[in-house]
């Protein structure tokens, strides 16, 4: 891989290339274009070409790219060629729709220890996953060798969860909960704010209706 920065958008359309690119070789399509990789993602097909070209030299002039091979390769890209032990700290809703969600199995995600402070909540079960009281955490973190916590608590206790998390020596936190955390340079932190995201849809219709 070229030693550059690659712009964090980049990864994230790489990671839709990845799912498009595993779909077409379920289907048994074995070539592809970057105009069929566009218009199956809905970007243009010089964006497809800049993106990847971050990475190497793909594909054959005239012919297109092996959808097997350029499947492989952006999964390794993706760090998806090995399988990936998460932590997550809240039992609650949220908590429970994240253990239940299927896709972070496939695409290697593995959820090896749900934890919470709430008495009520621990020793009870979500599907296969028991959740365990936070004293149990470096136990979890080292049978498993987990790197990555997500936050899946109430605003208030976002903070401390993420001292608990760096405390354990994890190494990149995906945060739910609405709110900034503070951690060390060292820490890769995602925030998935879905009130942003619903903010940013009403935003784009409330200017399609100015402009109309």
């Amino acid at each position: 891989m070229k030693s550059l920065r690659v712009p964090e958008a980049t990864v994230t359309r790489l990671s839709v290339y990845s799912r498009f690119l595993e779909r077409l070789d379920k289907n048994g399509i074995t070539t592809v274009s970057s105009g069929d990789i566009a218009d199956g993602v809905g970007v243009s097909p010089a964006q497809v070409r800049k993106d990847l070209a971050y990475f190497g030299e793909f594909g054959t002039r005239g012919v297109g790219y092996n959808v097997k091979d350029l499947m492989r390769y952006t999964q390794k890209i993706l760090g998806l060629d090995r399988n990936w032990s998460l932590i997550l700290v809240g039992a609650g809703n949220l908590g429970y729709a994240l253990c239940t969600h299927k896709g972070f199995n496939a695409r290697g995600f593995t959820i090896v220890g749900v934890f919470d402070n709430d008495l009520s909540k621990i020793g009870k079960r979500i599907q296969d996953l028991e959740v365990y009281p936070l004293e149990k955490m470096p136990e979890i973190i080292e049978k498993y060798k987990a790197r990555i916590g997500i936050i899946a608590v109430p605003s208030r206790n976002a903070q401390e969860t993420a001292d608990l998390l760096v405390k354990n020596k994890l190494e990149a936190i995906l945060n739910f909960a609405p709110v900034a955390i503070n951690v060390p340079d060292h820490i890769e932190v995602r925030n998935v704010d879905l009130s942003v995201k619903l903010e940013i849809l009403t935003f784009n219709l409330g200017l399609r209706s100015h402009n109309n």
